[in-house]
């Protein structure tokens, strides 16, 4: 198995209520699951092909909860990855070279039906983990915007963390709000849905530290 790592910073979304169900094993508040994550690779590398400040997009659908497969996909890789960099991130990103079930991405893998071309694009991604804001962007694809949640009496900030010790995607994550529009093979538009912020640092293994 090839070695691999990554740390980078999360802002994912689904059709989801705040909290999202699935983080609670609990199926998903209509039923069915739309999401958007993006990610921005601090440091990373597959075997000896680095992966520093390399940035990705998945979109994702599964007619009913997660678990129960029939999935589609589909990734987009910063356009600037050059070719092993574009295979090494594929890798990982679709599960391989991974123990099973040991990352977010490898228990993706495993429901999905369709998986589409990956694209190469200009990516945009501002995170801010603390601040609760982010953005994705990728022009005629993909537009996500992630900010804190507000109290509906006061209008005040409302803060709320995600603590899962044992989890494969990440320890802790922040909670926002999010309104995210998707064009192309998986088209997908929802309005102040959940929202998640967090620092991921993945290997073969699962989580690190």
């Amino acid at each position: 198995m090839t070695y691999w790592e990554i740390q980078a910073d999360e802002f994912a979304s689904c059709n989801c209520a705040y909290g999202c169900p699935c983080q609670f094993n609990a199926l998903p508040t209509h039923g069915n699951c739309e999401a958007v994550a993006g990610y921005l690779i601090e440091r990373g590398h597959f075997g000896n092909v680095p992966l520093d400040g390399l940035r990705v997009i998945g979109v994702m659908a599964w007619p009913g909860a997660v678990h129960e497969g029939r999935g589609r996909s589909l990734w987009i890789i910063d356009e600037r990855a050059s070719e092993a960099q574009r295979e090494a991130l594929l890798t990982i990103l679709n599960g391989g070279e991974t123990d099973p079930g040991a990352t977010v991405w490898n228990v993706f893998a495993s429901t999905m039906e369709e998986r589409f071309e990956p694209l190469y694009k200009a990516i945009e991604i501002k995170i801010d983990i603390d601040a609760r804001q982010g953005r994705l962007s990728v022009e005629g694809l993909v537009r996500s915007e992630g900010v804190p949640i507000r109290n509906p009496v006061t209008g005040d900030e409302h803060r709320v963390r995600i603590d899962l010790p044992e989890g494969f995607e990440y320890r802790l994550a922040e909670v926002g709000s999010a309104t995210f529009k998707t064009e192309g093979p998986i088209p997908l538009a929802h309005q102040d849905s959940y929202a998640q912020f967090a620092r991921i640092h993945l290997d073969n293994h699962g989580v690190v530290g």
